[in-house]
């Protein structure tokens, strides 16, 4: 499989039965042929609006059809899609419109009226939905199948946990590649129905809709309110196949969940932050049947690692082992292959690695780089910046990000393990440690925590799990964490609250 010859994105709409349902919006099935027209009287539209080939245009909407059919609508009028998260505000629309020189922003008529004076074109998304289901619509015939992989289809905005957001460039390639490989370790058939609840600008997100068309299976997009919304959705429509990120799985273990909604999942699928063992046994109460796959990824290399299911209760923190068309290795500090148990830093190399950040050759270099001698593909590699060791059993495991460890008292600790050792004592939902600047320590360690409150017992079990250096110097109770845009644990927002 890792031979396998990439084809134009817009193609993998192609791949489904015409008659199957591939979208589910508002309780109306749209099958695969219904929604290829639709790619095509919108890939028209796009090219008739003014804009060159290569050009960026964005979207800034809730999921629909725009924001779903977008992504290879654009690539078929020969342009790249920029996928704005809705949840994100004028300022930093205005900040990814300027740095990916979009000319076109999509958009409903309540977002842009909160953009001031734009120095961009502004469509409403009304108007281009009522050309798409107009039958005196041109169509665009869908792009040859000879079409160059490797040209740029899309600019992914990370989510600026880390400062202004920075924008990868994904190719064709990268994009249909990575539908092929999580299909096919998922085991994705086409009597699948994947529930959409992740932002379709989140690259986990939108490998949803890719992935399961790339099966010939359907996708329902939710946006939805509350953790409940998720369960009623499954239950509705009968989903088989859940992505969710640890926030979120903490939420929805924490409700009831109807017979109606858990027997037809088969699959459930983690990303954007590590599972806890405490979790695992949580999601296996509730979901018995349903595999449970724990995922590592990156969206500088789209994805790297997944765990076989079969594994996870024996080993229920580790990433896995490398995905089909990656190649990931454990690097030590001067270069070599890292030793099993020798931590090093996770490098991933193959045709799943993206191009770089769009006009940003300095953090380029910094992230993109040869890879290491010992590398099977070679070529540039992205160099995580994330360290793990590996098993002798050839599995991963997660240590910590360089910029996020804590240094205290002369010592690396990773603020992962202090947050797995709250979250086991039971007395604790959901935990976050940083570091605070400290004269005699260097840096404290500050813990977050939600739950019962049980101040005493918490710091009673952390002293009996970690060494005196990882104890925490506070211990903060909060009823909810901040979320960011991709509804990850926002560890910027609780590191303001300690700084100010």
């Amino acid at each position: 499989m890792n031979d396998f010859p990439p084809f134009p994105l817009d193609h993998l709409i192609l791949q489904g039965d015409p008659d199957a349902s591939a979208l589910v919006l508002r309780s109306h099935a749209y099958s695969y042929k219904e929604l290829n027209l639709r790619i095509s009287r919108l890939g028209f539209f796009l090219q008739n609006a003014g804009l060159q080939e290569g050009d960026r245009v964005a979207t800034w909407s809730a999921k629909g059809m725009l924001s779903c059919i977008m992504p290879l609508a654009a690539v078929r009028a020969g342009l790249i899609h920029v996928p704005v998260n809705p949840l994100l505000k004028p300022a930093q629309v205005r900040h990814i419109m300027s740095d990916s020189g979009a000319k076109m922003l999509i958009t409903g008529a309540a977002r842009a009226a909160t953009l001031e004076n734009p120095a961009f074109m502004v469509v409403g998304e009304k108007a281009v939905l009522e050309t798409l289901e107009s039958e005196y619509a041109s169509e665009l015939a869908p792009l040859p199948s000879d079409t160059d992989c490797s040209r740029l289809a899309a600019i992914l905005y990370t989510s600026g946990s880390t400062g202004k957001p920075k924008g990868v460039m994904l190719s064709h390639a990268n994009l249909v590649l990575g539908a092929v490989s999580v299909a096919e370790y998922l085991k994705l058939q086409s009597d699948d129905v994947t529930l959409a609840v992740l932002p379709l600008s989140f690259d986990y997100g939108q490998n949803q809709l890719f992935a399961t068309w790339r099966a010939g299976g359907c996708v329902v997009p939710l946006d939805y309110l509350t953790p409940r919304d998720v369960i009623k959705a499954c239950e509705k429509h009968r989903i088989t196949t859940l992505a969710a990120v640890p926030p979120l799985w903490i939420q929805l273990t924490e409700l009831e969940w109807p017979i109606g909604a858990t027997t037809p999942l088969r699959r459930l699928t983690n990303s954007g932050g590590a599972l806890t063992p405490s979790l695992v046994r949580q999601l296996r109460v509730i979901f018995p049947a349903a595999d449970i796959y724990a995922m590592y990824g990156l969206t500088e290399a789209f994805r790297s690692t997944y765990l076989d299911p079969a594994l996870i209760d024996a080993n229920p923190v580790s990433m896995g082992k490398a995905i089909p068309f990656a190649e990931i290795m454990v690097v030590a500090a001067d270069g070599s292959e890292a030793k099993a148990g020798e931590p090093g830093e996770l490098v991933h190399a193959g045709p799943l690695v993206a191009h770089g950040y769009w006009q940003d050759a300095a953090r380029t270099a910094q992230r993109y780089k040869p890879a290491p001698a010992f590398s099977a593909y070679g070529g540039i590699a992205v160099w995580s910046g994330d360290t793990v060791t590996r098993g002798a059993d050839g599995l991963l495991y997660f240590i910590g990000r360089d910029d996020a460890m804590i240094k205290t008292s002369g010592n690396r600790v990773s603020p992962t393990e202090i947050e797995e050792a709250a979250v086991e004592s039971g007395l604790a939902a959901e935990a976050c440690a940083l570091g605070r600047k400290d004269e005699r320590l260097g840096e404290a360690v500050i813990l977050f925590v939600r739950g019962g409150g049980d101040d005493d017992g918490l710091k009673a079990h952390l002293k009996t799990a970690l060494p005196n250096f990882m104890q925490p110097a506070e211990v903060i109770w909060l009823d909810a964490f901040p979320k960011n845009a991709n509804g990850k644990l926002d560890r910027n927002a609780l590191a303001e609250t300690i700084e100010s």
